[in-house]
């Protein structure tokens, strides 16, 4: 009991953005040459997942240097971005910068889309930018679908070339204009949709969590003013306080307010001994990627800049204390052995089915008092076998935690082969010791984006988060407050 208490204080003391960087601020000599390193190798697996003709990546890439064919609009925007830090970093020159990303923008302007709505589908083939309708290798048929959050990421890619590249910011500029992001805000839930058919016209309803990814996409709509800024809080931060709601597996606690008209109840779930706004599955994905790009915690002191470093606090406990894994980071991934899967901690995730943090899927059940759900045990430490770690996950931590992000990552890198000329392998199973064989382009990305606003003054978020940007969405975040804490941890935050 003594160590659980002991590790949980030493995480919250690296959670408080007291201990985070600045823009990099806060990284030593030795810290900041290990992550350029690093930023070179995950930059070379890009030039081998990368059509030469086309600009594109492919979705994943074989520790074998094999190519998938397949690749996504996620995808390509990771590589967009990822080059625009190569350059910023020195790992690559301008014209080399330019060069690529012209035949990238080139392929994005022919690729076939959606109109009216501008949206690009979500699958193509990465040699010749045609959309996916036979999913590669196994000859299935691929319907093609335009997805809100997919479509968030590659138009976040082009706003930041449009401001990071002068040669390429005219064409840029105009590919983002033609996305229309109101195309997917439904009005009648407030909420924006997951994805729509255009064969059919299925249009499956809708992003409803705030800590989810798919936040990226109602930023750019209610940059863009094609959303309303009411949106932002139509997504639920827990399900409501009642027995209709009690299938989750932990009881929020909370109270309600109301935001431009809309009433929001601010829940939170109790972990250890503090509140988080969980996500749905509890992974670092959900909860850190969009802030790559937008200064959350900057505009939102009283709601992400408490939850965020929260959220950290609760991966490194969870892999430290609750699995006693020896290492952290908890997001989808491939599974080492093959195939794909959402890993997160359960515990801070709304989903009653999981994310697990292992492939033997063990989950908590804090039951729901008076809905005629009791309480269980939370599973010892040996009951979580076969856990999975991803080290994007921690590179998404590096903002709140720099010091143990990267003794973490120094471990994984020293215990498990995963670590090469390309960088880090996608996973690892830190009980088998068995490593994915592949890296995966999006994953790839998010290493990329984290260590470039580490070294390069927070190069994405300035690309992307502009004037306009931050006008109209710094004060629709900066007027909420969320239950995380505890009070006394969040008014230090808030007032150091």
């Amino acid at each position: 009991m003594l160590r659980r208490a002991a590790v949980l204080l030493a995480v919250l003391a690296i959670a408080s953005p007291v201990s985070a960087f600045a823009a990099g601020g806060g990284l030593n000599a030795a810290q900041r040459a290990t992550l350029l390193g690093y930023a070179k190798d995950t930059w070379a697996s890009f030039v081998a997942m990368t059509d030469e003709d086309t600009g594109l990546p492919a979705d994943s890439l074989g520790s074998d240097g094999t190519r998938s064919i397949q690749t996504s609009t996620t995808n390509i925007g990771a590589y967009m971005w990822s080059t625009v830090v190569a350059e910023r970093l020195g790992i690559i020159g301008h014209a080399e910068a330019v060069a690529r990303l012209d035949k990238t923008v080139t392929s994005l302007e022919t690729m076939e889309r959606h109109q009216p709505s501008g949206q690009y589908y979500n699958w193509y083939d990465h040699t010749n930018g045609e959309v996916l309708t036979v999913w590669p290798p196994t000859g299935l048929p691929n319907t093609p679908i335009l997805s809100s959050v997919d479509n968030g990421w590659l138009a976040t890619a082009i706003q930041v070339v449009a401001n990071s590249v002068p040669e390429l910011s005219s064409r840029s500029s105009a590919l983002f204009d033609s996305m229309h992001f109101g195309f997917y805000y439904r009005p009648d839930v407030n909420r924006i949709l997951f994805h729509y058919v255009p064969s059919t016209g299925f249009a499956p309803c809708c992003y409803d969590t705030i800590v989810s990814e798919s936040r990226i996409a109602s930023y750019i709509g209610i940059a863009t003013g094609e959303i309303p800024a009411k949106e932002y809080f139509g997504s639920w931060r827990t399900f409501p306080e009642t027995c209709d709601w009690s299938w989750p597996e932990t009881e929020p606690v909370g109270f309600h307010r109301t935001y431009l008209g809309v009433d929001v109840f601010e829940g939170a779930y109790q972990y250890e001994n503090f509140r988080v706004v969980p996500g749905w599955g509890g992974s670092m994905f959900e909860a850190l990627m969009p802030t790559l790009f937008v200064p959350e915690e900057k505009w939102g002191p009283r709601s992400w800049a408490i939850n965020h470093p929260l959220t950290v606090a609760a991966q490194i406990h969870h892999g430290l204390v609750d699995a006693e894994y020896g290492y952290w980071g908890f997001s989808p991934s491939n599974i080492p052995e093959g195939g794909y899967n959402a890993y997160g901690v359960d515990a801070i995730g709304m989903n009653p089915e999981g994310y697990p943090s292992n492939e033997d899927n063990t989950f908590v059940d804090h039951g729901f008092a008076g809905c005629g759900r009791e309480p269980k045990p939370d599973p010892a430490p040996s009951a979580y076998t076969n856990g999975v770690v991803t080290p994007h996950a921690a590179f998404l931590a590096l903002r709140w935690a720099p010091g143990p992000t990267l003794a973490n990552l120094a471990k994984l890198k020293a215990d498990f082969n995963i670590y090469d000329k390309w960088g880090f392998r996608d996973s690892v199973n830190v009980d088998s010791g068995f490593v994915s064989d592949s890296y995966l382009s999006l994953d790839q990305g998010i290493i990329m984006a984290a260590i470039g606003n580490a070294l390069a003054n927070d190069v994405l978020r300035d690309a992307f988060a502009t004037k306009s940007v931050r006008k109209a969405l710094q004060p629709v975040i900066g007027m909420e407050t969320f239950n995380a804490g505890p009070r006394d941890a969040a008014d230090a935050i808030l007032n150091p």
